[in-house]
């Protein structure tokens, strides 16, 4: 059973009925507390990185993730979620994130490409991943963001994304640590197989 975590900031019940579509239990909560009786979480987020990271403190979330991070439970963060994993963000200031992935997260810059990007765009694989089994390389997945994950660690990056002319970091994996930058509840049936994928892990 994977715990939905929610902290305002999330797209909550579309990821929860995504699960419940490929016969995953999926519980929607707002009780940090209960996350040390998941063995998986899902940290899901739309909205600004400020907001988001104080309403993650504020409900008590930080400390739970952490703690559970660190008895090497599996946690996946998807679009603000994945960006919420890093070390600090730029967007409308300077603001610390969870630091679980070293990196920051930055904001597009292209003079060719309208941001936010909003729609289907490829995600090429950069090492074998447990996400992606079962999907191919270059599969089209639904991305809506105008700031993007740049890790201090080549060999956090599970996969990049090309825009405006750069490739970009779109997927994460670390020591049980997942995180994507598109929406897979939104991006049919490779999305759904990722999401699937997550939950066998």
């Amino acid at each position: 059973m994977i715990l939905i975590a929610d902290y305002g900031a999330g797209n909550l019940h579309s990821v929860r009925k995504a699960f419940e579509y490929i016969g995953v239990k999926a519980v929607v909560s707002s009780d940090a507390s209960r996350v040390k009786d998941f063995g998986k979480v899902l940290v899901p987020g739309v909205g600004a990185f400020g907001h988001a990271i104080r309403s993650f403190h504020e409900s008590g979330f930080s400390d739970s993730l952490r703690e559970h991070v660190d008895k090497g439970r599996t946690v996946l963060g998807i679009c603000l979620g994945m960006q919420l994993f890093l070390t600090e963000s730029e967007e409308r200031g300077t603001h610390s994130g969870l630091d679980f992935v070293p990196g920051k997260v930055l904001r597009f810059r292209s003079g060719s490409e309208k941001i936010p990007q909003i729609g289907w765009n490829s995600v090429t694989f950069r090492k074998k991943s447990v996400l992606f089994e079962g999907v191919a390389d270059k599969s089209y997945f639904y991305f809506v963001h105008s700031y993007y994950c740049v890790p201090d660690e080549e060999n956090d990056i599970a996969a990049t994304t090309m825009f405006g002319g750069m490739s970009f970091c779109s997927a994460i994996e670390k020591n049980g640590i997942f995180a994507l930058q598109f929406h897979p509840e939104k991006s049919s049936e490779a999305g759904l197989k990722v999401l699937e994928n997550f939950a066998k892990y």
